[in-house]
């Protein structure tokens, strides 16, 4: 019995893992369509960089190449109106955070419906578009590991490149670009021989905010549950960390 009881156990952690990495799957290749249909059908990675970003943020988290390629097909099917579109939403949570709600849907009527019934139960509001939009930037992202460069010699050399903003954190830096500078840095910064462990465009706060214990809690548990909406690609705030 205890024999059974322990396959028990290992079956249905595996049964978990399967369905967190089916839904992973899933909302990477929402990003690897909607870059398709947002790049007009154009599907040569290197000539459509949005969807080189959301190839290689598939390939990090281990996606199937066949999944890849499948994603990529659909995304050819859903040129002009219709199919999956990129959705953005404004919200604001507790503790008066900004929050921004970027989606993939099929359905507006749907994924809105979610996206509010998430938010009033978590104590949050959804927005009007431009309402909190202002507390954040959009802007590229790229993460490097320390150890190839100093702080000092990293920002000389962004300076000379064309980026924006440099971070240190706990053994990476994180290096800011403007949007339509994305591309161009981490090309520079690849033929530099520096290793990228990530390259995206986010929604970065201007300000961070400092919220109370008990606010903290509500608002972490609040941007968990938009995270784990099917439909929702991404979920940015202000929260201090």
């Amino acid at each position: 019995m205890s024999g059974h009881s322990k396959w028990s156990k290992v079956k249905h952690q595996k049964e978990s893992t399967d369905a967190a990495k089916g839904k992973i799957f899933t909302k990477m290749a929402g990003s690897i369509i909607i870059a398709v249909k947002e790049g007009g059908g154009m599907t040569d990675p290197a000539s459509n960089f949005r969807l080189r970003l959301a190839i290689e943020k598939a390939r990090s988290a281990n996606m199937p190449k066949e999944n890849i390629e499948r994603a990529i097909e659909k995304g050819k099917g859903h040129i002009g109106e219709g199919g999956l579109e990129r959705v953005v939403y404004e919200a604001i949570g507790p503790g008066k955070i900004g929050i921004i709600i970027e989606a993939a849907t099929d359905n507006h009527q749907r994924t809105t419906a979610e996206v509010k019934n998430i938010l009033d139960r978590g104590g949050g509001v959804l927005a009007a578009q431009g309402a909190f939009s202002y507390l954040f930037k959009y802007l590229g992202e790229i993460i490097i590991p320390k150890g190839t460069k100093s702080f000092d010699d990293l920002m000389s050399r962004l300076l000379e490149i064309g980026g924006e903003d440099l971070e240190e954190g706990e053994g990476k830096y994180k290096i800011y670009t403007l949007a339509g500078d994305l591309h161009k840095v981490k090309e520079v910064l690849e033929k530099d021989g520096l290793q990228i462990l990530s390259a995206e465009l986010i929604y970065k706060p201007i300000l961070n905010m400092n919220l109370t214990e008990e606010e903290n809690k509500k608002a972490r548990e609040l941007i968990r549950k938009l995270e784990e909406s099917a439909d929702v690609l991404k979920v940015y705030s202000n929260l201090s960390l």
